[in-house]
Protein backbone atom coordinates (compact mmCIF):
# COMPACT_ATOMS: atom_id res chain seq x y z
CA UNK A 1 0.00 0.00 0.00
CA UNK A 2 1.17 3.40 -0.91
CA UNK A 3 1.22 6.32 0.95
CA UNK A 4 3.18 9.95 0.72
CA UNK A 5 3.94 11.34 3.92
CA UNK A 6 3.39 15.06 1.70
CA UNK A 7 2.89 16.88 -0.86
CA UNK A 8 6.46 17.48 -1.78
CA UNK A 9 7.09 13.46 -1.21
CA UNK A 10 4.01 13.04 -3.73
CA UNK A 11 5.21 15.54 -6.45
CA UNK A 12 8.92 13.78 -6.39
CA UNK A 13 6.81 10.32 -6.80
CA UNK A 14 5.00 12.19 -9.98
CA UNK A 15 8.00 13.94 -11.62
CA UNK A 16 9.64 10.19 -11.42
CA UNK A 17 7.03 8.60 -13.90
CA UNK A 18 8.55 10.48 -17.37
CA UNK A 19 9.35 7.32 -18.62
CA UNK A 20 9.32 3.33 -17.58
CA UNK A 21 5.38 3.34 -15.81
CA UNK A 22 2.26 2.45 -16.79
CA UNK A 23 -0.94 1.57 -14.63
CA UNK A 24 -2.26 -1.60 -14.76
CA UNK A 25 -5.71 -0.36 -13.79
CA UNK A 26 -8.61 0.56 -16.33
CA UNK A 27 -7.09 4.37 -16.90
CA UNK A 28 -3.93 4.67 -18.69
CA UNK A 29 -1.56 6.60 -16.67
CA UNK A 30 -1.58 9.73 -18.07
CA UNK A 31 -5.23 9.48 -17.30
CA UNK A 32 -5.27 8.48 -13.57
CA UNK A 33 -2.95 11.47 -13.23
CA UNK A 34 -4.89 14.05 -14.88
CA UNK A 35 -7.42 12.97 -12.71
CA UNK A 36 -5.89 13.49 -9.74
CA UNK A 37 -4.94 16.87 -11.35
CA UNK A 38 -8.57 17.49 -11.73
CA UNK A 39 -9.43 16.82 -7.83
CA UNK A 40 -6.90 18.89 -6.43
CA UNK A 41 -7.51 21.86 -8.90
CA UNK A 42 -11.75 21.66 -7.54
CA UNK A 43 -10.70 21.63 -4.27
CA UNK A 44 -9.26 25.36 -4.73
CA UNK A 45 -12.15 26.24 -7.37
CA UNK A 46 -15.28 24.22 -7.12
CA UNK A 47 -16.57 20.73 -8.26
CA UNK A 48 -18.53 20.83 -11.23
CA UNK A 49 -20.65 18.12 -9.58
CA UNK A 50 -21.44 18.14 -6.07
CA UNK A 51 -23.72 14.80 -3.74
CA UNK A 52 -27.07 15.77 -2.45
CA UNK A 53 -25.83 18.07 0.94
CA UNK A 54 -27.33 15.36 3.12
CA UNK A 55 -24.77 13.15 1.79
CA UNK A 56 -21.93 15.29 2.05
CA UNK A 57 -23.05 15.39 5.85
CA UNK A 58 -23.63 11.90 6.73
CA UNK A 59 -21.89 9.05 4.49
CA UNK A 60 -19.57 11.74 2.84
CA UNK A 61 -18.43 12.88 6.12
CA UNK A 62 -18.20 9.20 7.73
CA UNK A 63 -16.28 8.05 4.69
CA UNK A 64 -13.50 11.01 5.02
CA UNK A 65 -13.12 10.14 8.96
CA UNK A 66 -12.53 6.73 8.26
CA UNK A 67 -10.49 6.92 5.37
CA UNK A 68 -8.32 9.72 7.71
CA UNK A 69 -8.10 7.26 10.10
CA UNK A 70 -6.79 4.47 8.57
CA UNK A 71 -4.45 7.02 6.80
CA UNK A 72 -5.17 5.18 3.37
CA UNK A 73 -8.37 5.44 0.77
CA UNK A 74 -10.06 2.71 -1.04
CA UNK A 75 -12.24 3.81 -4.09
CA UNK A 76 -13.62 2.90 -7.33
CA UNK A 77 -10.83 3.63 -9.29
CA UNK A 78 -12.63 4.16 -12.55
CA UNK A 79 -14.88 6.48 -11.15
CA UNK A 80 -14.40 9.81 -12.77
CA UNK A 81 -15.41 12.96 -10.55
CA UNK A 82 -19.14 13.50 -11.74
CA UNK A 83 -19.41 16.39 -14.01
CA UNK A 84 -15.47 16.25 -15.10
CA UNK A 85 -14.40 16.20 -18.34
CA UNK A 86 -12.85 12.89 -19.28
CA UNK A 87 -9.16 12.31 -18.28
CA UNK A 88 -6.04 13.71 -20.64
CA UNK A 89 -3.94 10.72 -22.02
CA UNK A 90 -0.87 13.03 -22.79
CA UNK A 91 1.75 11.79 -19.76
CA UNK A 92 4.11 14.29 -20.28
CA UNK A 93 1.20 16.98 -19.65
CA UNK A 94 -0.60 14.98 -17.60
CA UNK A 95 2.60 14.68 -14.87
CA UNK A 96 3.26 18.49 -15.60
CA UNK A 97 -0.22 19.39 -14.80
CA UNK A 98 -0.28 17.45 -11.30
CA UNK A 99 2.70 18.91 -10.08
CA UNK A 100 1.37 22.00 -11.08
CA UNK A 101 -2.32 21.38 -9.16
CA UNK A 102 0.08 20.05 -6.09
CA UNK A 103 2.26 23.26 -6.21
CA UNK A 104 -0.65 25.34 -6.34
CA UNK A 105 -2.54 23.75 -3.33
CA UNK A 106 0.24 23.65 -1.36
CA UNK A 107 0.77 27.60 -1.76
CA UNK A 108 -3.05 28.41 -1.61
CA UNK A 109 -3.62 30.49 1.54
CA UNK A 110 -7.80 30.84 0.17
CA UNK A 111 -10.57 29.00 0.89
CA UNK A 112 -10.84 25.95 0.06
CA UNK A 113 -14.24 24.33 -2.02
CA UNK A 114 -16.34 21.84 -0.54
CA UNK A 115 -15.73 18.28 -1.67
CA UNK A 116 -18.07 16.79 -3.91
CA UNK A 117 -18.78 14.16 -1.54
CA UNK A 118 -16.96 14.85 1.72
CA UNK A 119 -17.98 18.46 1.93
CA UNK A 120 -16.45 20.90 3.76
CA UNK A 121 -12.65 20.26 4.79
CA UNK A 122 -10.08 22.53 5.92
CA UNK A 123 -6.37 22.55 4.19
CA UNK A 124 -4.99 19.76 6.63
CA UNK A 125 -7.73 17.45 5.64
CA UNK A 126 -7.71 18.26 1.80
CA UNK A 127 -3.87 17.57 2.21
CA UNK A 128 -4.47 14.31 3.62
CA UNK A 129 -7.34 13.85 1.15
CA UNK A 130 -5.50 14.33 -1.99
CA UNK A 131 -2.34 12.26 -0.84
CA UNK A 132 -4.57 9.39 -0.09
CA UNK A 133 -6.43 9.91 -3.41
CA UNK A 134 -2.92 9.74 -5.23
CA UNK A 135 -2.12 6.85 -2.96
CA UNK A 136 -4.63 4.52 -3.86
CA UNK A 137 -4.36 5.27 -7.61
CA UNK A 138 -0.52 4.88 -7.29
CA UNK A 139 -1.26 1.42 -6.40
CA UNK A 140 -1.48 0.54 -9.65
CA UNK A 141 1.22 1.82 -10.87
CA UNK A 142 3.77 -0.23 -12.30
CA UNK A 143 7.21 -0.50 -14.05
CA UNK A 144 6.44 -1.04 -18.15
Amino acid sequence: MTRFADIGTAIAAVQGLASGHRSRGAWTLAQMLDHAAQSVEYSMFGFPAMKPALFRATVGRTAFKVFDRRGAMRHDLAAPIPGAPAPGTDLPIAISRLVQALRAFDAHRGALKPHFAYGALDKAQYTRAHLMHLANHWDEVVKA
